[in-house]
């Protein structure tokens, strides 16, 4: 079951969490699904993206993507409240209120459709009472985009 939480002027964008199941093949080559796992209420910007530019000329062209954000709820924890490392998470179809995806790849595998962001770092906000009161994000766009197809 997808836990889905309800979004307000603090956290007005959802996005949806999947983690890893991995298995071992019948050679010993690892095998991983990801399972959507929950949707998260956040809010989500473009770092950076007013004074950067978003292709960079070096040897090879590459495209840097990093998206700043906050969330409510750690999203290491899944909801059957297993521990994951932040290298085993993905966060995609990051949408508004009215459902209308926001951030979407334009080529490749998953042309059309929504990205796929890693989670580079993860940091709680503390208040003054010493009360964690959401976690700040900072995203970065996967090299494979085609992790879930």
């Amino acid at each position: 079951m997808v836990d889905c939480e309800t979004t307000d002027f603090m956290f007005p964008m959802l996005a949806d969490i999947y983690y890893p199941r991995s298995e071992q093949g019948p050679y010993g080559g690892l095998k991983q699904t990801w399972i959507l796992d929950k949707t998260v209420a956040g809010n989500f910007i473009r770092a950076g993206a007013e004074t950067k530019e978003e292709i960079v000329v070096n040897v090879d062209l590459s495209q840097e993507s990093l998206i700043l954000g906050r969330v409510r709820k750690d999203l290491r924890i899944s909801e059957r409240e297993d521990g994951n490392s932040l290298t085993n998470i993905i966060v995609t179809n990051i949408r508004n209120v009215d459902g209308d995806i926001l951030y979407t790849e334009t080529a490749g595998p998953r042309a059309n459709q929504a990205t796929i962001y890693e989670v580079a770092t993860q940091q709680p906000f503390v208040n003054p009472f010493g009360k964690t009161e959401h976690y700040r994000l900072v995203l970065r766009r996967a090299e494979n985009q085609g992790a879930l197809g």
